[in-house]
């Protein structure tokens, strides 16, 4: 029995050695890693924290304190809930535009037994456009004087119907909306036709023996099944739309006036070009805030449908 309780113990010696050893060989091929993460991730989230309780511009050396000064400047803008304001549209609109026109794009090139990739690439090609490439080219389209909606409309005789959308306030945000859903559509089409493909076809073939036309097996067992994916979609279609900046900063500028201006937007306006990069910090740290609410109450109520499906 001695014997063998010696050969137990040294073989966990050995074994704890051997882990031991291992955690250090891992521990090397961790920390660079780890290194550039702390320096362009960890430790400006926390400078962050410090910076919004100060007035600094950005390019002095001089940081003065002044407490809860810029939060509480916060609660007094109208600009600020302005932004609030336009970066909820957006982020309702877009989600639900977004997921409905991908959804559609899903089952039409699921449905295509000819080119099916073809169609996947088409409708896939706006996402690999870089933002500020995509917001000239429909700032172009929009343009009042000689953009592309503009001259169809003279070429047919309705050149009364034009509208100034990127100069009125009243459509800016709507030309900001159709741009992005263009851009973003075909990312949560993938998403979307990896959870048709997975869908057994069976269940439509016996759906269809029993007499179910094409609206009743999505509602029926599409629709249900693709409660994964579109928690998935969602989530992000929320995340992009809350962060969105380079089709305002290309198309508006957050203008006209303050018609399309975000919150996200506003925080390079105040930072960088007004130079007070310490109130800029203290609304990047609510708009973290927000986006962080959102994706809490998003998970668990999609989480809590996906269960009920």
């Amino acid at each position: 029995m001695a014997n063998i309780e010696t050969i137990r113990a040294t073989a966990q010696t050995k074994a704890a050695a051997k882990k031991k050893k291992w955690l250090s060989f891992s521990v090397w091929f961790i920390l660079p890693s780890f290194i550039l993460y702390t320096l362009f991730v960890i430790y400006p989230t926390l400078n962050s924290f410090h910076l919004s309780f100060t007035s600094w511009d950005g390019v002095s050396t001089d940081i003065r304190y002044i407490g809860l000064d810029n939060f509480k400047e916060m609660l007094h803008s109208t600009r600020v809930y302005n932004a609030l304001k336009n970066t909820l549209i957006l982020s309702v609109s877009l989600v639900v535009l977004e997921n409905i026109v991908a959804l559609a794009l899903a089952m039409l090139v699921d449905q295509v037994r000819w080119f099916k990739n073809l169609f996947r690439s088409i409708f896939y090609f706006p996402v690999l456009l870089s933002g500020i490439v995509m917001g000239f080219v429909w700032a172009i389209i929009f343009n009042y004087n000689f953009g592309v909606i503009s001259q169809l409309l003279d070429r047919i005789g309705l050149g009364d119907l034009k509208i100034d959308w990127l100069g009125n306030p009243d459509y800016a945000l709507i030309a900001i909306i159709i741009t992005t859903v263009w851009k973003g559509s075909g990312y949560y089409m993938i998403i979307y036709l990896a959870g048709l493909q997975g869908i057994p076809p069976e269940l439509h073939e016996a759906a269809s023996i029993d007499g179910a036309g094409r609206w009743q097996q999505f509602r029926h067992i599409t629709f249900p099944l693709l409660a994964g994916a579109m928690t998935v979609s969602i989530m992000l279609s929320m995340i992009g739309a809350l962060k969105i900046f380079d089709q305002i900063a290309v198309m508006t500028d957050g203008g006209p006036g303050f018609a399309t201006e975000t919150l996200t937007y506003i925080v390079y306006k105040v930072g960088f070009g007004e130079l007070r990069q310490g109130y800029g910090t203290a609304l990047s740290l609510v708009l973290f805030v927000l986006i962080l609410i959102v994706s809490l109450i998003q998970v668990k109520l999609l989480r809590k449908r996906e269960v009920q499906m």
